[in-house]
């Protein structure tokens, strides 16, 4: 289960949100050699400067996701850092995050059902009719005209997203 976490589009866009768009790639790599790398041996894999590998993996290990072990060595009394993933902390990271935005998603259904939605022309914004009504029925983005939008059409749409993160949610409790 450890690899195809990583295999998730989900996974792939949240690891390059926190640590740049090299950071899903290094986080398979370590995962694939199953042990625990020094940054010298990851960058023999990685087209990046040693500074840059330790960027994406300090970032990482701010939210938990890389771990590291240091060992002194006796031959030039310098610390030698090796690296580690924890896929099951990437896991926990997104199985919250998508909670939220389940959260998120369900009670803008809820406000959908019980008020009339105007949205742009452009499909800029959405907002309810009182708030429309305060910018005189014009995109407070683009200054397009708002009109009553298709409440079957928006709920449908919301009804989807929400089944959508109801299988993503399913998929990482997997991994937790």
């Amino acid at each position: 289960m450890k690899k195809e976490i990583l295999d998730l589009n989900i996974t792939k866009d949240f690891l390059a949100g926190i640590a740049g768009k090299h950071a899903p790639e290094l986080a398979k790599i370590m995962v694939e050699k199953n042990k625990d790398l020094t940054d010298e041996e990851i960058s023999k894999k990685l087209p990046l400067k040693i500074t840059e590998i330790r960027t994406i993996l300090n970032q990482l290990h701010y939210r938990g996701i890389a771990c590291y072990n240091k060992a002194k060595t006796k031959r030039s009394g310098w610390y030698n850092y090796t690296w580690n993933i924890r896929t099951k902390r990437i896991a926990e990271l997104l199985l919250e995050k998508k909670v939220e935005e389940q959260a998120k998603m369900e009670k803008k259904q809820e406000m959908e059902k019980n008020y009339e939605i105007f949205e742009c022309a452009n499909s800029c914004s959405q907002m309810v009719f009182e708030i429309a009504a305060e910018y005189q029925f014009k995109c407070p983005e683009c200054g397009k005209p708002m009109n009553l939008a298709n409440g079957r059409k928006i709920s449908k749409a919301s009804s989807q997203r929400i089944e959508s993160i109801k299988r993503e949610i399913s998929v990482l409790k997997k991994a937790v």
